[in-house]
């Protein structure tokens, strides 16, 4: 199905909104735009929604699949005001997830669990949300694949992740309780190309929609309590969204992209596309779900 704008989609999506989990991919160029469709609908999802350019291509099997919504994702806040529009249309306690073209959701025990199987466990455990990393992906041979994306010769870094207690500005810079930025990758790596405000690569990507709440610029909800990553009374699972994106901007943007000439260190090793190297890793943890 198709839609000309947000504002036709919102008019006419009670149906589609009345179960999730639904997905909302935005895509900001072709770049694996399909198999970014095909990893979500694959992972469970019971809807995906897809807002892009209206003149951008998707195949031909993909379209009677997914929900398209023909919207300007470059737009100055797009992405937040269009999570924040589609919780506010959604039943509240339907759970959602976002994410951008060359993008995949990885989550313990995803090759032989679905998405709404992860949500549903986190939901008894009395929680609202759940936290990803943004492990960043890149190509091998920047030679081969200029734009630093191939899914055959993927790499991410094994290590050089850390964490810093979150600090509250409302409160003499207090460290939050249960908030912690995180950092790593080609972010951490090549923060010289990269903004201070988008070096972070925590992500509450998977939430319960609620009246009022509000995603914010820095991807965080404006009920603190969202934002933490684990509850009160013991650890939660984490997952892992496995990224071409700051690749891909690293080798567009003029400023950086003939500078790079390898992604690869020492701690560069092959991604498997598999949950239990990044598990293996640290990159995100089971909890107590077995």
């Amino acid at each position: 199905m198709r839609y000309g704008s947000l504002a036709e989609f919102r008019s006419t999506s009670d149906k589609v909104l009345a179960k999730g989990p639904l997905a909302l991919i935005f895509a900001e160029d072709t770049v694996e735009l399909d198999s970014t469709l095909r990893h979500h609908l694959n992972s469970g999802f019971r809807q995906v929604l897809l807002f892009a350019h209206e003149e951008m291509p998707v195949s031909e099997d993909l379209e009677n699949r997914i929900h398209r919504i023909d919207h300007d994702v470059h737009a100055d806040d797009a992405v937040p005001e269009t999570v924040n529009a589609i919780n506010d249309a959604a039943p509240a306690g339907t759970w959602l997830y976002y994410c951008f073209n060359a993008e995949y959701l990885f989550f313990p025990f995803c090759e032989s669990r679905t998405v709404r199987d992860l949500l549903t466990f986190q939901t008894e455990e009395r929680r609202d949300t759940l936290l990803t990393y943004v492990i960043d992906l890149y190509a091998g041979d920047l030679n081969r694949y200029p734009n630093a994306v191939s899914l055959e010769d993927a790499h991410l870094d094994r290590s050089g992740y850390y964490a810093l207690g979150r600090k509250d500005p409302d409160k003499n810079w207090e460290t939050k309780e249960r908030q912690l930025d995180f950092f790593g990758g080609l972010r951490w790596r090549f923060e010289e190309y990269v903004t201070w405000t988008k070096r972070k690569i925590d992500r509450v990507s998977l939430f319960r929609s609620r009246p009022g709440l509000k995603l914010r610029w820095d991807f965080t909800f404006n009920d603190e309590e969202y934002n933490t990553y684990a509850c009160p009374w013991h650890h939660n699972l984490t997952a892992a969204i496995c990224s071409f994106r700051t690749a891909k901007a690293l080798k567009t943007n003029p400023g950086s992209r003939f500078s790079i000439h390898d992604f690869r260190w020492r701690n560069s090793t092959e991604f498997q596309w598999h949950s239990q190297q990044l598990m293996d890793l640290g990159l995100m943890e089971p909890g107590q779900w077995f």
